[in-house]
This record gives C-alpha cells, sequence and structure tokens, in this order.
C-alpha cells in the first residue's frame, strides 16, 4: 500500500506518541504500507517544527531524527508536476506527489481543504482514524 503522511500528521506523531497518528507511524514503521515522501514536504516539516509554539513542545533533535528517517526509508518522489487543485496553495505539492508517486492514501487532518476534495487522481484522501482502520 502506496500512502503519504501529510506533514500535520508527521507533527502530531511527534508531538504525542501516545496519539492515533503515532500510531500510523508505528505501522509505517512495522513495514505495514510504503510511506512516500518528497523534498518539499522535507522542507515543509523543517519549517514547521521551528516555529515557537512547536519549538516549545518538541526537541529539535526529535524532529532531525524524524527528517532523516523519512530521507532514508521513505520512497522519495522528484519532478512534481506543478498542480493547482487545493485551496491552499502550500498542499499542491501533496497531490502532485499523490499522482507522480502513485499513492493509494493521502492521510490528512485537513478538513477545509484537502478532505474536502475526497480523491486526486486515483488517490483517495483519508483521515488517521480511517487509515487505522484500513490497516
Amino acid at each position: 500500500m502506496r500512502v503519504i503522511l501529510d506533514t500535520n500528521i508527521l507533527v502530531s506523531a511527534l508531538l504525542s506518541t501516545g496519539s492515533l497518528p503515532a500510531q500510523l507511524l508505528s505501522h509505517w514503521r512495522l513495514g505495514r504500507f510504503t510511506l512516500l515522501c518528497c523534498e518539499e514536504q522535507l522542507d515543509e516539516l523543517r519549517r514547521v517544527t521551528r516555529y515557537p509554539k512547536i519549538r516549545e513542545r518538541l526537541p529539535q533533535a526529535l524532529a532531525g531524527r524524524l527528517i532523516n528517517e523519512l530521507r532514508s526509508v521513505t520512497e522519495m518522489i522528484d519532478d512534481l508536476p506543478a498542480i493547482d487543485i487545493s485551496r491552499d496553495p502550500w498542499d499542491n505539492y501533496l497531490l502532485a506527489m499523490a499522482q507522480v508517486g502513485k499513492a493509494e492514501y493521502l492521510v490528512t487532518g485537513d478538513k477545509a481543504d484537502l478532505l474536502s476534495l475526497s480523491r486526486h487522481d486515483r488517490t483517495v484522501i483519508i483521515t488517521v482514524r480511517q487509515m487505522l482502520e484500513k490497516l
């Protein structure tokens, strides 16, 4: 199963080790699905984890370890096409990655933009809870 986890899911997993996003990350680490990633997402993760509100709750070393793990263990997707589908332009790279990487699922907590699309190309856009049910 080919899956993309939105950056908000990755950050939530780091912030709360008992959360549903953390459970989903554990499933990935156990090899239950192939995680897709790209440089744009690593850049976003770096940026978001440096926000003062996040830095108060998350050691930078922990965020750095996840970024290194994602770079070395995920399937990195390159050469993303420019697309303009989401109302939030910062989400378009996720949709491009889903398209190029032939992702089956894009997991997000973004109700207003990504979840409202419900799918892109052949990728179904779902919540963490829905993904955990599939696993």
